[in-house]
């Protein structure tokens, strides 16, 4: 019976004992994935792989453009940063697992798609455990199943194989178990020998079913054992300890972990001989002849059992058969020959399967090489291929720098050809400047002698200019001098000077019961000269800004006479001290403080108050031939008579600005450092040191606004505005002053926030705007307020029943064009003097008509006739 055995070598070896770690370009990103898989790898073999996804958008001039659309050369250059960039990411992660103690390979392929690149390696090196993120940065505590679209199409298109575990965070979320029954095993070694065709020929035996038989053969059921053993890759026992105790009695048998059912071993056996005796004891040598060749032919195969075999087949040719058939072999030979054989086949079998074990270490051994030098000639096969690509785009790259140099090539001679025509012009010019040099030099000695010409005129010239400005400095100097001539000849002048000695009488030598108030250049007394009640302010005379002070305020009220302005009656220089007229009620400071218990102000008076301050700035402004800016306008500086008639003084700081300098009164600009009050203080003057008119503009609303609500300078403008808004005036208005008219208190709240704007060019013009809305009010309230002052301010004279001109109470009151009331008489001696202006605001009248103010008169008549 032939009994031919064949070996067959399977595929590859498949990574079971690595796990596999997919990571991200960012190491941060995937930092935790990889720490999960160092901490459960239970000493496992690590793999990092990336899939790289080349750049389809790339950087240029500051935006992002297709790679088909950019040039080759900058598309691979860029891609070989990202490679680089990828390396050195593995690189980073290669160092964690040395930092944890392991080892780990790296690979890296390239794709367009992440999720497919994965996949595509799964199948590739047939990965069997594989580690990867699950979420990126949406983990949360519920988090159960997978969220990342990448996780879930590896999960769905991963090989069934393959064992994943999905990481977020170092947590486990998912795991996908592999299938190994779903696997593609490597192909098993296959032995085909007289074991198999036994299995194939018998019915298999029911399970735990124990049938035992006998072998007419010994060294077939040698040869049996010896290839069972080896189709399992390893070696049994050939025979069992009952083996050398009965010749007759074989042990039972089993092949690959069945074993064969007597029934069919009897059959076999009763193909070879009719007697019973033969079937249990005989056996021949051609039986023996035909294993021999099965080991033979296993040998020759190459299996890694051949050399075990090949011991048993020359154990077993020392054997002598008979060949007679129908005999039985037990009586030709003697049982202590067959028992020596035996025992010599099993010692030689031991041997065999040891030589065996060896082989098969051998064997893996040269398998794990052979692996290795594949994994290496694939490795230098890539290696070979990116060369390869390299040095294609190389000579791509040196093709085109060809193409370049010839380009450059031919312009480099068209340049040339240029340089050649070029010289050809220089000559032509060169011989042109030769002869224009002579020319040259003829025209600058005529040049020369022409400046020579020109440098004496211009001398000529200058003296004149010299004498002309010269005389017109002189003209100028006349003109401003007979202009203030007959200015002063026009305005009466009531200065006069006292002795030192007069001072020191009227204040009982400086005696501080006197004194009347305190200010920063000064000191103010309450005295009597020449029988006339004044105020004398003694400035410091060591401080160098009070003699500044002195001299501007000598020069201002020396100057003007309004009836809204203090009068300053005279000036002792010798004790640096001023003299003005005596105000009974103090300063509008103290009338809002109600100092010293003295009666609030009435609405009325408030608003005549402010009716009477813009006119008396607006008669500042208007001044001629010099407009004065007062500079330090507050409430501390604006004085109250005994009728409670305004009077704005302290021009200390003020200044003169001559009328030539701006035809326009809001454009007066002075520079010169801040001083003054800060509350009252224009904004624009403290940060630009530009004081101008607008900055009494903005003096002059924040004074109305606490006329009209008797609250603190400082913030005052943001009250008011904000209860503007909320359309609740009344609840910042002074109570104490009356029931105040709320219309007219909301038109004169909207005209001082006006004023108090933070711009210069938001705030209106006093006569062009504000004038426009106080007139009006002025002349309404005006009886109400006399009528009041009569009754319950002291009974005092109001000030509208007093001319401003003769300082008298009218008997014949009329109406200039300028809105003001005077004395028939006294407004008439004005204008026969040759004035056409304004007494009050020094603008020019409209015209010279005069109306009768009957209702002054009767409010006049009634107030004398009163007891």
């Amino acid at each position: 019976m032939d009994t031919a055995g064949e070996i067959e070598e399977g595929s590859p070896r498949v990574e079971e004992d690595k796990i596999f770690v997919a990571v991200g370009k960012e190491v941060k990103e995937s930092k935790s994935t990889l720490s999960w898989a160092l901490k459960n790898s239970g000493g496992r073999k690590i793999c990092i792989f990336h899939v790289h996804v080349p750049a389809q958008m790339i950087p240029m001039l500051g935006g992002k453009f297709p790679a088909n659309q950019v040039n080759k050369q900058e598309v691979m250059a860029y891609r070989e940063l990202e490679r680089k960039k990828m390396h050195d990411a593995l690189n980073e992660y290669r160092n964690i697992c040395l930092r944890a103690g392991v080892r780990a390979e790296t690979i890296d392929i390239e794709m367009d798609n992440i999720e497919e690149g994965i996949v595509e390696l799964i199948t590739q090196r047939r990965i069997k455990k594989l580690v990867m993120g699950a979420a990126a940065d949406k983990y949360s505590k519920k988090l159960t199943d997978l969220k990342s679209k990448k996780a879930i199409f590896v999960r769905e298109k991963a090989h069934v194989s393959c064992h994943i575990w999905f990481v977020c965070k170092e947590l486990l979320i998912y795991t996908r178990q592999g299938n190994l029954e779903g696997s593609e095993p490597a192909s098993p070694i296959r032995v085909t020998g007289q074991a198999e065709i036994l299995r194939s020929s018998c019915p298999p035996s029911p399970r735990g079913q124990k049938n035992y038989v006998k072998l007419s053969n010994p060294v077939q059921d040698l040869i049996r054992r010896v290839s069972s053993g080896s189709s399992r890759r390893r070696i049994t026992s050939v025979f069992s300890p009952e083996a050398t105790a009965v010749i007759g009695t074989a042990p039972p048998i089993q092949l690959a972990g069945e074993e064969i059912s007597s029934g069919c071993e009897e059959s076999r056996i009763s193909r070879r001989s009719t007697s019973r005796l033969s079937e249990a004891s005989t056996w021949s040598a051609s039986d023996v002849h035909g294993t021999l060749e099965s080991i033979s032919t296993v040998k020759d195969e190459g299996s890694e059992e051949g050399t075990a075999l090949y011991s048993v087949y020359g154990s077993i040719e020392n054997l002598h058969f008979s060949s007679p058939p129908n005999e039985l072999f037990l009586e030709e030979l003697p049982k202590d020959d067959i028992y020596y054989q035996l025992e010599q086949a099993m010692v030689e079998a031991e041997s065999s399967r040891r030589e065996a074990y060896e082989e098969s270490l051998r064997r893996r051994k040269a398998e794990k090489h052979a692996l290795e030098a594949i994994r290496k000639a694939k490795a230098s096969q890539s290696l070979y291929e990116e060369e390869k690509k390299q040095r294609e785009e190389l000579e791509v790259f040196l093709w085109k720098e060809k193409q370049e140099l010839e380009m450059l090539k031919i312009q480099r001679d068209q340049v040339m050809e240029e340089l050649r025509v070029t010289l050809d012009h220089r000559s032509k010019l060169e011989s042109q400047i030769a002869d224009s040099d002579q020319m040259v030099s003829e025209l600058e000695d005529k040049f020369r002698s022409a400046m020579q010409l020109l440098v004496e005129i211009k001398k000529e010239r200058d003296e004149l200019m010299t004498e002309r400005d010269n005389v017109v400095r002189e003209a100028e100097e006349l003109r401003k001098t007979r202009e203030e001539v007959a200015t002063s000849s026009h305005r009466p002048q009531f200065f006069s000077q006292f002795s030192f000695l007069e001072i020191d009488r009227a204040t009982g030598s400086f005696d501080p019961s006197m004194k009347i108030g305190d200010g920063g250049y000064g000191i103010v007394y309450r005295g009597t000269l020449r029988q006339t009640p004044v105020a004398i302010k003694m400035l410091h005379a060591d401080n160098l800004e009070g003699r500044v002070e002195f001299q501007q305020e000598v020069d201002v009220l020396s100057r003007v006479r309004h009836p809204n302005l203090v009068t300053l009656i005279g000036a002792c220089p010798e004790a640096w001290a001023l003299i003005y007229e005596y105000l009974p009620n103090g300063s509008l400071e103290d009338r809002l403080a109600c100092k010293d218990g003295t009666p609030p102000l009435s609405w009325q008076t408030r608003i005549r108050i402010a009716v009477e301050v813009c006119s008396a700035l607006i008669f500042l402004y208007s001044n001629k031939p010099h407009s004065i800016i007062h500079g330090d306008l507050k409430p501390a500086n604006i004085l109250l008579d005994a009728n409670f008639v305004t009077k704005l003084g302290d021009f200390g700081i003020s200044r003169l600005i001559h009328s030539t300098e701006s035809s326009n009164p809001s454009m007066f600009c002075y520079k010169t450092s801040p001083k003054g009050t800060f509350a009252y203080m224009d904004p624009e003057f403290r940060a630009t040191r530009e004081l101008t008119s607008k900055s009494d503009v903005y003096s002059f609303g924040i004074i109305v606004l606490r006329l009209l609500t008797g609250r603190p300078a400082m913030g005052i403008v943001n009250e008011v505005q904000y209860a503007l808004e909320k359309g609740n005036l009344n609840a910042v208005l002074d109570a104490s002053a009356g029931n105040w008219p709320y219309l007219q208190a909301e038109q004169l709240a909207h005209l001082a926030l006006s004023c108090s704007e933070m711009s210069r060019k938001n705030r209106p013009n006093l006569e062009a705007e504000v004038w426009r809305v106080l007139e009006p009010m002025g002349a309404c309230w005006g009886a109400l307020s006399f009528s009041r002052l009569a009754s319950g301010e002291h009974c005092r004279v109001p000030s509208y029943f007093i001319c401003p001109i003769l300082q008298e109470i009218m008997r014949d009151p009329h109406v200039a064009a300028d809105g003001f009331t005077y004395e028939a008489e006294g407004l008439r001696a004005w204008l026969d003097s040759g004035h056409d202006t304004s007494p009050m605001t020094n603008l020019k009248l409209d015209h010279l008509s005069l109306i009768p103010n009957h209702a002054l008169r009767s409010a006049i008549q009634e107030w004398l006739e009163q007891p």
